[in-house]
Parts: structure tokens; sequence; C-alpha cells
């Protein structure tokens, strides 16, 4: 039993890896991925723990992802690097500040808005959205979008063409779609890759800058996810099983070296072709999510 979750957990952490950067929804693989592959970790204490912890589970292992853009783009992100200069050092300041406040927005709306959501309804935001229906939906209209975007500026020349050129008006507009990945099935890195397209970031640039972006929000995700749910293991008594913490911790792992690859496929991948063909795969997955719920599931 122990070897069948380890194999499922690598499973985990391949798709993971693979879709958390590249612009097509992790959350509409994960929830795909776990009708048909369900984890069996602490089922002996019952239905809330397994939904509790796999709640966390897909959060956190986002950790290992996000791991592998500050490995890849250590050089870029690291402020001390003894090999820059002063002014160079200045820059990766600035980047991280312009970082820092494209941040701003989603974490009003995803922490405070959600808890005042709560308050007032008696449901958070993922509580109202968190369904198939939505997750299909955001597919298929975020494909459209990304078609429709790529057309638009088909012929066109970008007007910021790396990262350092983002302005901090620019990286706030990016920050503001970042915001909608709040919505299943938009994905964070589609939101804020859109975002920066449609205000003439060039496509190398928009994924670098979305990748930057990602650190702070999964952190942060991942430490609310966390709390919540240690909150809920003090809260009932329950004791963890070790099989849960291997678990994630391959899962994590995985998601680390697979992210790896993905990361750097992406960045080769937007140097000489379009974001369409993301487009089209996510329309295509929408429609796969909406044909599985309605006819099998």
């Amino acid at each position: 039993m122990t070897f069948i979750e380890i194999i499922k957990a690598i499973i985990f952490g391949v798709v993971e890896g693979i879709t958390e950067w590249l612009p097509v929804s992790s959350t509409g693989h994960l929830i795909l991925l776990d009708e048909f592959l369900k984890l069996n970790v602490g089922g002996e204490l019952g239905a809330v723990f397994a939904e509790e912890y796999m709640s966390m589970f897909e959060v956190v292992i986002q950790l290992g992802a996000i791991l592998a853009v500050v490995v890849t783009f250590w050089n870029k992100l690291n402020p001390f690097a003894r090999t820059k200069s002063v002014a160079e050092k200045k820059g990766t300041w600035v980047l991280w500040l312009k970082v820092a406040f494209a941040s701003i927005p989603a974490a009003l709306v995803g922490i405070v808005g959600d808890k005042i959501l709560e308050k007032a309804t008696g449901k958070d935001i993922d509580g109202w959205i968190f369904n198939w229906q939505v997750v299909a939906a955001a597919l298929i209209i975020y494909g459209i979008l990304f078609i429709v975007v790529e057309r638009i500026y088909k012929n066109k020349s970008a007007s910021v063409n790396s990262v350092e050129e983002i302005s901090f008006t620019q990286a706030m507009l990016i920050g503001c779609a970042q915001t909608l990945s709040i919505v299943p099935g938009t994905s964070r890195s589609g939101s804020t890759i859109l975002g920066a397209r449609g205000i003439g970031v060039s496509r190398p640039a928009a994924a670098e800058f979305s990748f930057f972006m990602g650190i702070p929000a999964m952190v942060g995700a991942s430490l609310i996810k966390g709390y919540g749910f240690f909150d809920y293991v003090s809260e009932s008594g329950v004791s963890i099983p070790a099989l849960a913490w291997i678990v994630l911790a391959v899962a994590s792992v995985v998601a680390f070296a697979v992210s790896m690859v993905a990361i750097k496929f992406l960045m080769e991948f937007v140097k000489k072709h379009s974001f369409a063909p993301f487009g089209v795969y996510r329309i295509a997955l929408g429609a796969l999510v909406i044909l599985y719920f309605t006819l099998v599931a």
C-alpha cells in the first residue's frame, strides 16, 4: 500500500511540475487526476482528514515547484551576488520591489476579500467557485483569450522586452490580472502572462515575470494552507500518519525536478512560438472536463 501511494505521489508531482508553469491550469489537471488517482493517506482517520490533507497537499507541493524558479534564476534574483556591480545589485532590489508591488492585489483579494466573503456568507471563495463547472468555463474562456491576444499582437513589436523594463505601473496591472487566478481553472501563470501580453510585454519577459511573481504567491498560499491544516489537526487531535509526510515530501521533490525542465522548456518555446497552442490545449481540456463530469462522473 505504501509503495502504491508513493507512486501516486510521484505522478502528482509530475503533473504539478509541468502544469504549474505552463499556462494550462494546474488546478484543472489536479482535479481530473484526483478523480482517477485518489491518494489514500490517512483514510482510516475519516473523510474530513482526507479532505483537509488533500487541500493542503495540492498547495504545499508547489513549494517544490517554486524552488525550481529560485534555482534556475538564482543569479538574477540574488541581490547579494559578489559578481554583480553596485548598479546591478540595486537593479535586483528594484526587480524584487516590482514583484512585491505586483503581489499586493492578489494578496488583498485572496486573504482580506476571502475573510470578508466568508464572514458575510458563511463560505469562502473556494466554497463558492471551486467546482468543475467553473474550472471548465475558465479553461475554455482563457484558452480563447490566449488565441485572441496572440493574434492581436502577432505582427506588433513588444514595447517591453525584459523584466527590468517593466515599470511599477505595469507590474501593478499584471498583479491585478493575477487576482483572476483565484478562480480555479484560470491558471496563475496564465493570468499573469495574459495580463503582461495585453500591455505589450514580450513573451519571454511575460513568462519570466510570471515565474518571479509565483514566489511570494506560492509561499504565501502554502503558509496559509499549512497553517489551516495544522490548526485542524490541533483542534481534532488526530495524529498525522508517517505516510502522509512521505507522500508530501516525494511529491514536492518530484515537482521540483520536473519544474526545472518545464521552466527551461517554456522559456525556449516562447522565444520561437506564441502562446496560442496552450490556448487550444486549454479549450480541449475544458471540453474534456465537461464531457467527463456530465457523462461519466
